[in-house]
């Protein structure tokens, strides 16, 4: 197996050498300058390794060798002390500022490379202190393009000074293009946080009124316009070549290739081949090159049934498969498609070789299915991440027998909106591949969590069938709603330790080994879905393994404006749900555990102690 290399972002967005920068989170080592108990508490609750130092004690070597310095005092002293080694916001470390007494913490140097910003949000959260920021990307409600690269794992082409003039064309309002080929968080963090001044265009052609493009994008596009790329990490090299093939000149060879093609080079992230060549100088010169983040050595079982564009007949009498170089991208990607089919090269006589490049499943824009989970009902608990999606899609098919109308209300204008609750399985897929082949977003809106009795697996049968991208937002179950109803911790310290989570034999038989009587046996809590049409059966399995006493709660639409709870015990369930006309939407709860507030957990005892509480 070849070595996993690590590729490092160009100059415009990160910290250049040791000192690169973290904006996301608490940095390396943090040193600590004060004379205040304050400095204490700092130390003690944000980090492990810190430097708590006298202010007097500062230096230009603790200034240079520093990710990030925390001041606890004036901040006129901390800008004298500082300003005789500030040389610039790429190398310069993270300078925040606390006052003496602790109410203000204010962002004072290297705010987004150095993660300054983000220490000063976690900081003033620590100590309960107000947030000071300054810079006008934060402000104003503009992206901080410096950042974005290391958040999102893309790479930045531009240089410092691109960098800022980029930066200075969007916040002064000038008129923005986003061009995105792209799906991933970073571009549906930047959609769903549009700028006024900034408009998303499909293609770069005909936008000539823009002062500056900004385009997450594979490709290489040309226009009169400036153009400022960030480099997804999501193409596929797939290699073969001769036994022997001389390397020198293999990488430059390629690189010119995909430039010549429109395709940046930086966006190459795996090198993969069969293992016949996973010691050729080649492919150990190519895990070297560029941003390369992974060498994938496959086996011709691996690649066999893959199918590919350019098949060789005398590649697979050597190799057992049809294509090294294109099956082997295609592998990579997880199955997405070529955008350079098998290339074949021949430097000199004993260099020759193929290339393909793949880009991974679903990176691209086009039809994209989002299954998302709506939760137990209530609007408001559907995931931010549900939510954003249901704000952006072009299309909403929800489950309308179980999902309230009300969580459709956010889509936006345009958005076609339908039930499918009178549609069959081949019906709502006729609907949403309608969508997704005029490349739009479609989410299929499932109650609860789409993964528990969802009905998703015949859905995701089709989208395989026909190479459609999709994926899944999980939701809130009702059982972890019933649970927040019943006010119950559904676990109970060394006597309940499993949840399961069931339904009773109705139309749809269950496995005999999953007959409720037999799961009762534990005595767990057992949350039980689709059963209140035939409690009576449900109780009568039940009362084989749980005393007739057991708690119960019979919970009808757990977060509707309808929801109704109704609790007793095993042996009246099926008296409470007959009497209450309890039917769909009902979910069965059982097990002692419910109002419990009998054990202790260990985990906040004082004895217990961890790698957090030593």
């Amino acid at each position: 197996m070849c070595p996993s290399q690590t590729g490092s972002s160009s100059s415009g967005g990160k910290h250049d050498g040791k000192k690169s920068g973290n904006p996301t989170g608490s940095p390396d080592n943090l040193c600590l300058f004060a004379e205040q108990p304050l400095g204490l508490l700092l130390s003690r609750t944000r980090v492990k390794d810190f430097q708590l130092t006298k202010i007097k004690d500062f230096n230009e070597n603790i200034f240079d060798n520093s990710r990030a310095i925390v001041f606890i005092g004036a901040l006129g002293v901390c800008v004298r002390m500082i300003a005789p080694f500030i040389k610039n916001k790429h190398t310069d470390p993270a300078i925040v500022c606390v006052d003496s007494v602790g109410r203000n913490v204010i962002s004072v140097l290297s705010g987004h490379i150095g993660g300054a910003n983000a220490i000063c949000r976690e900081v003033a959260h620590v100590i309960g202190a107000n947030l000071v920021i300054t810079t006008q990307s934060d402000n104003t409600g503009y992206w901080a393009l410096d950042t974005l690269s290391q958040q999102y794992g893309w790479i930045c082409e531009a240089t410092h000074e691109e960098m800022n003039r980029a930066i200075s064309t969007l916040v002064n309002g000038d008129p923005v293009a986003l061009l995105l080929d792209v799906r991933d968080d970073g571009t549906d963090m930047m959609e769903s946080n549009l700028p006024s001044n900034v408009k998303v265009i499909e293609e770069i052609k005909g936008a000539k009124d823009y002062k500056l493009i900004i385009a997450v994008t594979p490709y290489i596009y040309h226009s009169d316009c400036s153009i400022f790329y960030f480099r997804p990490r999501i193409l596929n090299l797939g290699v073969g070549c001769r036994r022997g093939c001389y390397p020198a000149g293999v990488a430059d060879y390629i690189n010119k290739h995909l430039v010549d093609n429109d395709i940046s080079p930086l966006s190459i992230k795996s090198v993969s081949t069969i293992d016949l060549k996973k010691d050729e100088a080649v492919v150990k010169e190519l895990t070297h090159w560029k941003n390369v983040e992974s060498c994938n050595i496959y086996t011709s079982d691996q690649l066999r049934d893959i199918g590919v564009p350019n098949p060789s007949e005398k590649v697979r009498e050597v190799t057992g498969v049809a294509g090294v170089a294109e099956s082997c991208a295609i592998k990579a990607s997880g199955g997405g498609r070529l955008i350079l089919e098998k290339q074949k090269a021949k430097i000199t006589e004993a260099s020759d070789f193929t290339f393909a490049v793949a880009v991974d499943r679903g990176a691209l824009r086009g039809g994209h299915i989002e299954i998302v989970g709506a939760g137990p009902g209530d609007p408001d608990l559907v995931s931010v991440r549900g939510r954003c999606f249901l704000e952006r899609a072009d299309l909403i098919l929800y489950a309308g027998s179980l999902v309230p109308k009300e969580l459709t209300y956010c889509a936006k204008p345009g958005c076609v909106v339908r039930s499918s609750a009178s549609m069959n399985l081949e019906e709502q897929f006729e609907l949403m591949k309608e969508f997704y082949d005029r490349d739009k977003l479609i989410v299929r809106l499932h109650t609860g969590d789409p993964c528990i009795y969802g009905a998703i697996q015949e859905q995701m049968s089709f989208f395989d069938r026909f190479g459609m991208s999709y994926h899944i937002t999980p939701g809130i179950s009702s059982f972890q709603a019933a649970a927040a109803a019943l006010r119950s911790q559904f676990t109970i310290p060394e006597k309940v330790q499993t949840i399961i989570l069931t339904r009773g034999e109705g139309r749809t038989p269950m496995p005999e080994k999953e007959q409720l009587h037999k799961l009762a046996a534990s005595q767990s809590t057992m949350c039980i879905y689709l059963s209140a049409g035939i409690v009576d059966e449900v109780q009568k399995e039940l009362l084989m393994a749980y005393p007739p006493e057991t708690p119960v709660a019979a919970c009808y639409k757990l977060t509707w404006k309808e929801e109704k709870i109704y609790r007793g015990v095993l042996k009246d369930l099926a008296k409470i749900v007959h009497d209450n006309n309890l039917t769909l939407t009902t979910l069965l709860v059982v097990g002692k555990a419910i109002d419990n507030r009998e054990g202790l957990s260990r985990l906040y005892a004082d004895s217990f102690k961890h790698l957090f509480r030593k």
